[in-house]
């Protein structure tokens, strides 16, 4: 299963440098709109099979052209919504670089927590949770590996991707998540592979595509195959099938 983890375009917080957190209204900037807008060029003619967002306004705004092009109908989860940074909240940048907190938050992230609101830690348990919780949802729904996307925070998207790359906590901070990235990971059986983090060009990778079903390992069938006669691949995507999926190829991609 590979999710396109989406950071929500920018927003009129960004702008003003003010940590928004959960602060309610707070849109899309003219940057962010366009932002918004050209996700459907950028992911929009990949086979995505599923949209989650964070309830926050800025999110649902970044999805709403990406889902009415697809007619998909966005799935909501507070798992996935921003930090709760309490007393921080609606306070200037400026200002918290001040704070004592602060250090402890870029040199040991797993031991902050904000003032009146929740733990860095804890926000990677829940997010990594819903990822991973909708990875198994969509594999039921559709046999196999299957696209689709998550569109939240940088916070929340830097807390995944330490996740998937195996690296403490405390080594979140050398992600970078900027507004309107997409990072993409595909979660195998075995382990995550990171395909992409921060990417901002105009098209993702045309290899974003969903890898073969599933076989019945006592038929040796695929789950979900189609009658029709199947066209012949170029020799690495051959040889590439031949790799099961969790595992890395040794000495590279052959693509």
């Amino acid at each position: 299963m590979t999710v396109i983890l989406l950071r929500h375009g920018r927003s009129t917080s960004n702008t003003a440098g003010i940590l928004a957190g959960r602060s309610e209204g707070v849109d899309l900037d003219d940057k962010g709109r366009e932002q918004a807008a050209g996700l459907i060029d950028r992911i929009g003619d990949l086979p995505i099979r599923a949209v989650v967002t964070s309830p926050l306004l800025r999110c649902r705004r970044t999805v709403e052209p990406l889902t009415e092009s697809l007619c998909l109908e966005p799935l909501v989860d507070e798992r996935i919504a921003e930090v709760d940074y309490g007393e921080w909240t609606g306070r200037k940048i400026g200002d918290l670089a001040n704070e004592a907190l602060w250090r402890v938050v870029q040199a040991h992230p797993s031991a902050a927590v904000f003032p009146g609101g929740e733990g860095l830690a804890q926000v990677q348990v829940r997010a990594v949770a819903a990822v991973r919780e909708h990875d198994r949802r969509l594999a039921d729904e559709h046999g196999g590996d299957a696209l689709w996307v998550a569109c939240t925070h940088g916070d929340v998207i830097k807390a995944v991707i330490a996740d998937a790359y195996g690296m403490h906590l405390d080594g979140f901070q050398r992600v970078t998540a900027d507004p309107g990235s997409v990072s993409v990971v595909r979660y195998t059986p075995l382990r995550p592979f990171v395909l992409h983090v921060n990417q901002t060009g105009a098209r993702l990778s045309a290899a974003l595509r969903a890898g073969p079903p599933p076989k019945d390992a006592s038929k040796g069938e695929t789950h979900g195959a189609s009658n029709e006669e199947p066209q012949k691949e170029e020799p690495q995507k051959e040889a590439a099938r031949e790799v099961p999926s969790s595992d890395a190829v040794v000495g590279g991609s052959t693509d």
